[in-house]
């Protein structure tokens, strides 16, 4: 990629945290650094918390920062899933007021395929001085989740409806949630589909609610991310994201649940 771009590895795999990293070493886009979900795009977990907490600010700052993001510098972020995991930091660079950020349509494999330059090992960029401006409007806590106009459930079918739970101690959803799996944003290459095709999908899911106003969660505050970049993909206003998730709700047994499909 052009030297002027701060390319992002975000390989990450739920069931092996490591083996983004180690995939990373093997071989990745020349020039690119690696982000962690677990250490670098997540915060400290505690009792209560979703298992990928939005970061702070500071660690937020210190990350891009470490990275060698500066201040207007374009970002390219990317995975092998299809942008499930390079959404992440798509979303955290653009809360902290960041906007010159991209995530590679079709990631690693798109980029092999087209006989793309690679390297192994660890690469660095120059640290720089990142300074946020976060915007807290785009985050969504568990006390207004009930009270949101339009929230939407980004994880697949079975998991939304209770039949499984892979994952979480608790099966279900967030009451009065409809679904869209943002696996649907997909095209069987693994690339994004055309923007009219997303904005047809997307405004049934909207309905008469604005985009600003749709809250998306999923189980962690990650693939929602990729919701969220879908929507914008099509050209809608950024809605916003309950970042603790499925995972930070159940973990309050007050909580209430729902299970089956949508009302």
């Amino acid at each position: 990629m052009d030297g002027g771009v701060i390319v992002v590895d975000c390989r990450f795999d739920l069931a092996d945290p490591d083996a983004g990293r180690r995939a990373y070493l093997q071989a990745h886009i020349r020039g690119a650094v690696y982000a962690h979900l677990d250490s670098d795009l997540s915060g400290t977990r505690r009792p209560g918390s979703g298992r990928h907490p939005l970061p702070s600010p500071g660690q937020l700052e210190r990350v891009f920062g470490r990275l060698g993001i500066a201040a207007g510098r374009q970002v390219a972020a990317y995975d092998a899933g299809g942008g499930l995991f390079a959404a992440r930091l798509w979303w955290l660079l653009r809360y902290m007021g960041h906007d010159a950020v991209a995530v590679l349509d079709g990631g690693w494999p798109a980029w092999m395929a087209c006989g793309g330059a690679t390297a192994g090992g660890e690469e660095h960029n120059p640290p720089a001085r990142f300074k946020g401006r976060p915007r807290p409007d785009r985050v969504v806590h568990a006390g207004e989740v009930l009270m949101q106009r339009r929230l939407v459930d980004s994880r697949d079918p079975a998991r939304y409806r209770g039949e499984v739970e892979p994952i979480d101690p608790v099966a279900g959803h967030i009451p009065g949630a409809v679904n869209y799996f943002c696996k649907r944003n997909l095209g069987e290459d693994g690339r994004f589909l055309a923007p009219a095709s997303l904005r047809s999908a997307l405004s049934v899911v909207f309905g008469a609610v604005p985009a600003s106003e749709v809250t998306f969660y999923c189980g962690s505050g990650v693939t929602a991310c990729h919701n969220i970049l879908a929507a914008v993909h099509a050209g809608f206003p950024e809605p916003r994201l309950y970042a603790g998730s499925w995972s930070e709700w159940c973990a309050d047994p007050a909580r209430p649940v729902a299970r089956g499909d949508a009302p």
